[in-house]
Order: C-alpha cells, then structure tokens, then sequence
C-alpha cells in the first residue's frame, strides 16, 4: 500500500509540474525567419501565433508569392523551434524518458 501511496504523490507532483510547464509555454515565444530574415514569426511556446515582422520591400504587389512563401517558411521555422523548446522541457520534467509519439499536451 505504501507503494501505491508513494505513486500517487509522484502523480500529483508530475501533474502539478505539468500545470507549470503550460504556463510558461503561454510566456516563451520562438522565433522563425526565413528569406535571410527578410521575414520573422513569433509563436508562443504553445504555437500560438503572436506577430509576423516582414521587410518592407516585400509589400510589392509582383513579390505577393514570394511574400507568402516566407511567411509559411518562418512559421514552419517557428514552429520547429517550438516542438524543440516543448521536447527539451519535457525531457527535464520526466527525467528524459521519452514522450509517446502523438502524445498532445496542449
């Protein structure tokens, strides 16, 4: 029984450290260029879109395509850096045991 008792202190502390962990996801942000930093996306740690910085000489009517284009490249960048930011907090959290593949924590 006091192994039991010892598991379910360990999954209140684990799910009290999980709570942490999303807050300070809400406060980092990551940011993704793409273009030689012609364009910058800033994303939460959570992956929520928090602003998109672009270079004005991209505000041309005949670069429309390519503007796009490295708005979806800096916020695939973006986006990586998040799940590498989100990984590296859950390796410290679980003592570097591995995530299951598709496990979604926010």
């Amino acid at each position: 029984m006091a192994d039991f008792m010892g598991m379910m202190k360990q999954a209140a502390q684990l799910q009290q450290k999980m709570q942490e962990l999303q807050a300070e996801l809400d406060r980092i942000e990551v940011e993704g260029t793409a273009g030689g930093g012609m364009v910058t996306v800033r994303l939460t740690g959570k992956g929520e879109l928090k602003g998109i910085t672009a270079d004005p000489s991209l505000y041309k009517p005949e670069e429309k395509d390519i503007f796009e284009d490295l708005i979806v490249a800096a916020h695939a960048d973006a986006r990586r850096k998040s799940e590498e930011l989100l990984q590296d907090k859950m390796k410290s959290l679980t003592g570097g045991l591995p995530l299951p593949p598709g496990l979604k924590l926010f």
